[in-house]
């Protein structure tokens, strides 16, 4: 960890306050969130809530994929990470968050099929295809195979067929509902939600931030399960049958994105929707929580100069956007999950990842680094004209996320410094 926070410095000491920023946000997840069990599994934090998300501890330790390289110890704690989701979901697939042990304790008594072990039952696509990325990403890093043992393979056949037959949600098994709260943190129509017609995509509840679709064909998750998908059918397993319904299924899932997940803009032009119904009606927006229209880069499913993606990058960074703020302080992406006016720290460093300026990467960073409020950390959301008024002081996501950010960049400069210098 030492050699990449002197390695960021160094590359770039324009940024004075960088270098203890760099090391407080790069550690934060390794130092505080990990919990080695017994049986060789990690179970992970997200900081100030006691659970672990499917999602967001596979965020939280991806950074460390590049130590994961030259480190045993770093390639068998994400090992530990992986093994730790994929019993998780043999536990239950429609969850979204889990207690480290089977304790009762959970986020609100919802009404959906519960067990002690769970912390919140919010099905969510997006969770189902972060521990398969993570898998394949340190299979490629490290060439490890042995987090792909029976266990994942069990888990990853009931990822498939649970993503299959969310394809056709009205034969699904699942319902939520939660009583006394805002619609965003149930489910309609006696916890089925709102009515779809059949696209090939996969249904999904919830969004990335726990909120409820309003149309619940989430097209940035299905994006993100047709990767997810695909690094399954590559990974080294002794299961042909599962390789290839995975890319089968993933090959159906894409035709639905492309046939369905697609709308005309007066001002941009084709752009991807975030949310679709199947029936004609189409939910024009970004959220800051990934997996985002933005992240689409990020999460390997297209290049930063596809045309599609372009025209939806320009829509999401604009007014256009119901959840794009500017202000005096920032402008950027927040969430109907935070205050309105209220920027998340995770979506200026996607944009930065997705970008292919280097200007614009180090304004973002600039900006990032303002955003703080001297607490030398990032956090869930702040206000676009005053950093000091934030959400969620300990929010490892952020940091991680950040923390890549600037290992991108800081190789980047180097990278051009060498050919500079040549």
């Amino acid at each position: 960890m030492l050699q990449m926070i002197e390695q960021v410095a160094e590359a770039l000491p324009q940024f004075p306050r960088l270098r203890q920023i760099f090391a407080d946000t790069f550690s934060n997840t390794y130092t505080t969130t990990l919990q080695q069990q017994e049986d060789g599994s990690v179970f992970v934090i997200t900081g100030d809530i006691p659970a672990m998300w499917l999602r967001d501890s596979a965020a939280q330790v991806r950074v460390y994929l590049s130590l994961a390289k030259t480190d045993p110890h770093f390639a068998k704690l994400i090992a530990g990470v992986v093994k730790r989701q994929m019993n998780y979901v043999l536990r239950d697939p429609y969850a979204n968050a889990f207690n480290i042990a089977a304790n009762g304790h959970c986020h609100n008594k919802d009404h959906t099929d519960m067990s002690a072990w769970i912390w919140e039952r919010k099905y969510e696509l997006d969770s189902l295809c972060a521990p398969l990325k993570l898998a394949h990403d340190l299979w490629v890093a490290t060439g490890q195979v042995d987090h792909l043992d029976a266990a994942f393979i069990e888990a990853a056949w009931l990822i498939v067929r649970t993503m299959s037959a969310e394809q056709r949600h009205e034969n699904s098994p699942y319902s939520f509902e939660r009583f006394g709260v805002p619609p965003l943190d149930t489910l309609a129509n006696k916890g089925q939600g709102n009515p779809v017609g059949y696209t090939g995509m996969s249904w999904s509840g919830f969004r990335p931030s726990d909120d409820s679709c309003t149309y619940n064909y989430l097209v940035p998750s299905n994006v993100f399960a047709v990767v997810a998908l695909e690094c399954l059918a590559v990974l080294p397993l002794n299961d042909a049958a599962l390789k290839t319904t995975a890319q089968n299924l993933a090959s159906e899932i894409r035709h639905g994105i492309e046939t369905h997940g697609k709308v005309h803009h007066p001002k941009f032009g084709k752009i991807y929707a975030y949310e679709v119904d199947g029936l004609g009606n189409s939910n024009l927006m970004d959220d800051a929580n990934v997996p985002s229209l933005l992240a689409m880069p990020y999460m390997g499913s297209c290049a930063q100069d596809n045309v599609t993606y372009k025209a939806t990058r320009a829509f999401v960074l604009s007014e256009h956007n119901p959840y794009f703020y500017q202000g005096k302080v920032a402008r950027g992406i927040g969430s109907p999950h935070t205050p309105k006016d209220y920027i998340w720290p995770i979506a200026l460093a996607m944009q930065g990842l997705t970008s292919s300026s280097r200007d614009e990467k180090l304004a973002l960073l600039e900006k990032l680094l303002k955003s703080d409020a001297g607490t030398g950390l990032m956090h869930e959301g702040f206000h676009k004209d005053d950093p000091t008024q934030f959400t969620r002081p300990w929010f490892a996501w952020a940091n991680s996320l950040f923390a890549e950010f600037v290992i991108g960049l800081a190789r980047e400069q180097q990278a051009q410094g060498s050919v500079k210098n040549s």
